[in-house]
């Protein structure tokens, strides 16, 4: 059980916004592995972390109604979508740190300072080896009519699938992205359902030949068994798409300080721990991540995976898109 969560916490508002030499922390990341990180910045700053944990959307949605009297100090969430959907409810600010400028590629940060990548996901095409033998190339492919009834994907409604088709209209335009996901909705198996590891276990069981799921679902299931996928792994192939064009796309765990941050010196020392080599390194063995920063290694399950290109594309303005996403997908029909 994590320290803190949103419906137990026995931490008033009042002392939280109060503390001296403290951190509080709004987090969606329910990884146990992210304890290490924790427990070391404690040790090395002699801060201690408060933690409040919930969904992403009900963290936001506290800060709003929170308003300046909100002890948050950090948010932490993934997906470029949820990271812009705080920016624009005002939950977060500015700031300037010369560590996470020089560390954080510039296309993996906001454009205001307001939120900062610090590990990321590559969204990549898994297939069945033994019934496909020409797997798409990149995403746009995905629609190609071959593929007719062989493709799973999630849901319009899960915030990976929003930012896949912001990214397409970035790279090819709203014309394009909507071609693509009509092609894609008139190959799907079946509806869309489930998680990542659901689209893999789908590939297992022969419910569909080619899915879409981030890359640290299938690491996951390389390092330890993972129900439903590492006892038949063998069968499952991979490509990183559009590795000739603009590259894989790119899903960031990431996070900002909050609005009203009590202890906001605290809140930029624990945003530049994030990206320091040893919690970059955590976010890959711990959790099958890629780092966010260039030249950290990667631990032996996500090395596994194979070299490849990242599309560089700026996510802030892949984040803008999502509004736009969401309508393609709903005339479309993408459930």
């Amino acid at each position: 059980m994590l320290a803190a969560l949103a419906a137990t916490t026995a931490i008033s508002t009042g002392s939280l916004a109060q503390a001296e030499g403290e951190l509080n922390l709004y987090s969606s990341r329910h990884y146990d592995t992210d304890e290490r990180l924790y427990s070391d910045f404690t040790e090395q700053t002699g801060i201690t972390i408060n933690r409040i944990e919930g969904k992403a959307d009900e963290l936001i949605a506290r800060m709003e109604a929170e308003g300046a009297n909100s002890p948050a100090d950090i948010l932490l969430t993934v997906d470029t979508s949820r990271l812009e959907r705080a920016k624009n409810a005002g939950v977060l600010q500015s700031i300037e740190s010369a560590v996470l400028e020089e560390r954080i590629p510039a296309n993996l940060q906001d454009s205001d300072n307001q939120w900062f990548g610090f590990s990321q996901r590559a969204r990549i095409i898994f297939y069945d080896t033994a019934d496909v033998s020409e797997p798409p190339m990149d995403y746009v492919s995905l629609a190609d009519p071959k593929y007719k009834g062989m493709v799973c994907h999630r849901s319009s409604s899960n915030v990976y699938s929003q930012t896949l088709l912001a990214a397409v209209i970035e790279n090819h335009g709203e014309e394009a992205a909507k071609a693509w996901a009509q092609g894609v909705v008139d190959n799907f198996a079946r509806d869309p359902e489930g998680g990542d590891t659901d689209q893999l276990r789908g590939l297992v069981s022969g419910q569909c030949d080619i899915s879409i799921s981030n890359t640290y679902y299938f690491a996951r299931a390389l390092r330890k068994d993972v129900s439903g996928v590492t006892s038949d792994i063998e069968k499952i192939g991979w490509v990183f798409p559009a590795q000739e064009a603009e590259g894989a796309h790119m899903n960031l765990s990431g996070g900002g300080v909050a609005a009203h941050a009590p202890n906001k010196d605290n809140a930029v020392k624990f945003m530049e721990y994030l990206a320091s080599d040893q919690a970059q390194q955590y976010f890959s063995a711990g959790n099958d991540e890629f780092p966010a920063v260039e030249g950290v290694p990667v631990s032996e399950s996500v090395s596994k995976l194979g070299a490849y290109k990242a599309d560089a594309v700026d996510l802030s303005a892949v984040a803008k898109n999502v509004p736009a996403a969401q309508k393609i997908f709903n005339e479309v029909g993408w459930k």
